[in-house]
């Protein structure tokens, strides 16, 4: 028993030791920074695309690898469509199809018209003879039945013709639908970016929905901290920012702030006392300035850490430590 409490004093003085280490490290390293300046850890982040195809199927053809710049509309990934390919020639052919019976029925309207002018020339001229008394009431009623029959097939040629009309529409709104699954079936690029995920191998069946690539949107490059309610409450929406990442600690990256958390993270369970409010922290966005992301758009790499400091007071000018922007960007602000 003794033992086990002198090897459970040495695990604390141990880990007291290194405790005291961290916070006389951190004490050492801890930003210089003046009191109207806030700053949090963070890593390099950019906005994630989601791939995926509307339709189900094979993938057939991948045309990018992990890592890849591609630009905005490119080809990226497509699935086969041998047999969408198939039913849309159909659909074609029905359209084809449909557009001759409405020429032949379009023909028997006309042909129908000529008959009902005939027709009623008999009729209006056997009502006259009736009238006269020069044929029988059996004969004026016979021109009077052909008009009447000539006039309803007349009519039916024309139902024909409507009825043909909509079969080519319908025909067309199937070949568009297959055409749009078709379309569907293809993956471009939505903007400009570098592919962070190839999810699938062609070969694979795909769901509807499920995801492909995984595209970074490089041109929505920035830094998430993390910062106390006293600094948070202080900082507005585009507030001026500096990031400056472990990797060069001599470049300060221009930013500024673009989200402001509306709820508070790490809040504890129950807040009654000062000190337990200053434990909230309220999650910052400072999001690269986007000219200057455009420029080095091929150099950026997500997950690089670093500090983000905010500008709290926009009439303080910025330390020296902080002044040394990227030479286009200083070229550009004059």
């Amino acid at each position: 028993m003794k033992k086990i409490i002198k090897i459970a004093l040495y695990v604390l003085a141990g880990a007291g030791s290194i405790f005291a280490f961290y916070t006389a490290y951190n004490a050492i390293n801890k930003p210089k920074i003046p009191e109207n300046f806030a700053y949090g850890n963070g890593r390099i982040e950019a906005a994630q695309i989601n791939l995926a195809p509307k339709v189900p199927g094979r993938l057939l053809e991948i045309y990018v690898e992990e890592g890849d710049i591609v630009e905005k509309g490119q080809m990226l990934a497509r699935l086969d469509t041998t047999e969408l390919e198939a039913r849309w020639e159909v659909a074609g052919a029905q359209i084809k199809q449909a557009e001759q019976n409405k020429n032949r029925t379009m023909a028997i309207v006309e042909q129908k018209k000529s008959e009902l002018a005939l027709a009623h020339e008999n009729h209006l001229r056997g009502e006259s003879l009736y009238k006269s008394k020069s044929i029988s009431l059996l004969q004026y009623q016979q021109y009077e039945t052909a008009y009447k029959i000539a006039l309803a097939n007349l009519k039916s040629a024309e139902a024909d013709v409507d009825a043909s009309h909509a079969a080519i529409e319908a025909a067309q709104a199937q070949a568009q639908a297959i055409k749009v699954t078709i379309d569907d079936s293809t993956l471009y690029a939505p903007k400009k970016g570098r592919v962070l995920y190839k999810l699938l191998q062609p070969g694979e069946v795909v769901a509807s929905g499920q995801r492909v690539l995984v595209i970074l949107d490089l041109l929505d490059t920035f830094m998430t901290i993390f910062l106390p309610t006293a600094q948070a409450g202080v900082i507005n929406y585009d507030s001026e920012a500096r990031i400056v990442l472990d990797a060069l600690p001599h470049i300060a990256i221009p930013a500024k702030v673009t989200f402001i958390s509306p709820q508070a993270q790490f809040t504890p369970k129950q807040i009654e006392t000062q000190n337990e409010r200053e434990k909230l922290m309220f999650r910052v966005k400072v999001t690269i300035d986007s000219d200057l992301l455009k420029e080095h758009i091929d150099k950026i790499k997500t997950g690089l850490p670093g500090v983000a400091y905010i500008r709290i007071d926009q009439a303080i000018p910025w330390p020296e430590q902080l002044s040394n922007v990227p030479k286009s960007y200083r070229e550009d602000s004059h």
